[in-house]
């Protein structure tokens, strides 16, 4: 019985401090990390994800690399026998939600911004956004001779290199590729920094000049030279109606809207496509999972148009599916999926922002276990209540435990957003306990669970056309129970 109730065990892990490494590249806060670890340990949970800052790594100079100080942490990591899931982050801290700590990307590369500011996210209105390069620059060589895509790979090269002892250990388990900002694979569309507030519904983020004349050649090679950039898609805090692009029978159902919608999101695509395809020849052969993260974008999901995610190169509608697209590029490079929002309950949000992270966090399921990936979550924001505990368990396991083996599906893993002084403190740690208690089926903790075989060469390319046939038809998600078999 237990044996078949081991395979309903999905781990958790906790996402460690943002600051665990501090701004000048220094892990200063050893004594205290170590009696946090502890904590984690005996509450049974079974590693740690941490943000590995491309800003502080490299940030003296190019191939400057200094990991010192990660080392030491990932050593602390490994005597409190915890797995360790390292985030290749390649945008800068701060400007997001939670973010309360800055660490931009490197100095040299924003000196590089400083004569060309194109390499950088720009909005229509030009405002640039300093959090991660603009896609147009993954294959220009515009860095000292490299181009994006060769830094981010001898990034990874690098953290090969020296993190060898740690990946030979199985101590590192999981290699989450930064795609964006937050680390997300998507488009800075909704930034606080400039003003956003929830729920606007964000901008597209494409008129840099490489991004424009990318687009430009597109349309030409299309038959339509005369297409340009949407001029008419609003301002990131507008809501859909107000705009030509995102009302009713607005742009975005037109053959016009259809092609830029297509070129935005299927930019995004080739961009983790290219990077995920670098990231496994680094990492090859190694017992490691590669994954990415995408962003959930819960508000106007309610609405046909989508504005919200549209905006952030997801290009999902009530009949496309925007995701299952994402998961299909991820199948060839043996790549995990890791969505968020799995906490969130549709009668938690103001009815205004016509938001649903429950149908979300389903469809995005479902679209991972169809191409047959393994699928992660997180929560977005921190809590320590039953009701948002109860939801994750929920997502973890939609139909609940199959007494008698695997259930037909499951999460992968869950990650905990995040450490902190307070999860660790009185009733919030007692609850937490019970809860990874619930995740593991309620079974005592085992790190033998859901072994992670060697990382295998990504198949062949295949072509975009390929990819996008998972947009349609656009299956219904798979069904989930309304509440956890096993609540807190």
């Amino acid at each position: 019985m237990a044996g078949s109730l081991l395979a309903n065990y999905v781990q958790v892990n906790v996402m460690l401090p943002l600051d665990v490494v501090s701004v000048d590249n220094k892990f200063e806060k050893g004594d205290k990390l170590r009696a946090q670890l502890k904590k984690l340990t005996e509450a049974g949970v079974d590693g740690v994800m941490i943000d590995v800052w491309w800003g502080l790594v490299e940030g003296k100079g190019p191939k400057a690399y200094d990991w010192s100080a990660y080392k030491q942490v990932f050593e602390l990591v490994q005597e409190a026998g915890l797995k360790l899931q390292a985030i290749m982050s390649f945008h800068q801290c701060g400007g997001n939600v939670g973010d309360v700590v800055n660490i931009p990307i490197p100095q040299w590369v924003r000196d590089i911004g400083a004569t060309d500011p194109d390499i950088f996210c720009t909005n229509r209105s030009g405002k640039r956004n300093i959090e991660y390069l603009t896609l147009g620059v993954d294959d220009q060589p515009l860095f000292h001779g490299r181009t994006a895509i060769q830094m981010y790979t001898d990034y990874m090269a690098s953290f090969r290199e020296n993190m060898k002892e740690f990946l030979n250990a199985g101590v590192i388990v999981d290699i989450e590729v930064g795609l964006g900002p937050a680390g997300e694979m998507r488009y800075p569309s909704y930034p606080q920094s400039q003003g956003w507030v929830f729920p606007g519904i964000g901008e597209f983020i494409c008129y840099d000049k490489y991004l424009v004349a990318d687009f430009k050649a597109a349309a030409a090679k299309a038959g339509h030279p005369e297409w340009e950039l949407p001029d008419d898609a609003g301002e990131y805090n507008d809501t859909p109606e107000k705009t030509q692009f995102f009302k009713d029978n607005g742009t975005y159902v037109t053959e016009k809207g259809d092609f830029f919608l297509s070129w935005y999101s299927n930019k995004l695509i080739k961009h983790g496509d290219k990077i995920l395809d670098e990231a496994n020849k680094v990492f090859v052969g190694y017992t490691v999972q590669l994954a990415i993260k995408i962003s959930g974008i819960h508000w106007w999901y309610r609405v046909p148009n989508h504005a919200a995610e549209l905006t952030a190169g997801y290009y999902n509608l009530d009949d496309r599916d925007g995701y299952r697209t994402i998961a299909r590029m991820l199948k060839r490079h043996h790549a995990s999926l890791n969505f968020t929002c799995a906490e969130m309950r549709d009668s938690e949000q103001s009815s205004e922002a016509k938001s649903a992270p429950e149908e979300l966090v389903q469809q995005v399921l479902s679209a991972g276990w169809r191409e047959g990936l393994d699928v992660a979550c997180e929560n977005a924001l921190g809590r320590y209540d039953a009701t948002g505990y109860n939801t994750i368990l929920r997502n973890a396991r939609p139909k609940g435990v199959n007494k008698s083996g695997p259930p037909e599906h499951k999460l992968h893993g869950f990650t905990y957003l995040r450490l902190s002084d307070e999860l660790l403190q009185g009733q919030n740690y007692v609850t937490f306990q019970t809860f990874v208690k619930r995740m593991h089926a309620n079974q005592d903790h085992d790190p033998s669970v859901d072994p992670i075989a060697p990382l295998e060469r990504s198949t062949p390319e295949m072509p975009i056309q390929k990819i996008l046939q998972a947009a349609q038809p656009k299956l219904d998600p798979f069904p989930f129970d309304e509440n956890t078999d096993l609540p807190v």
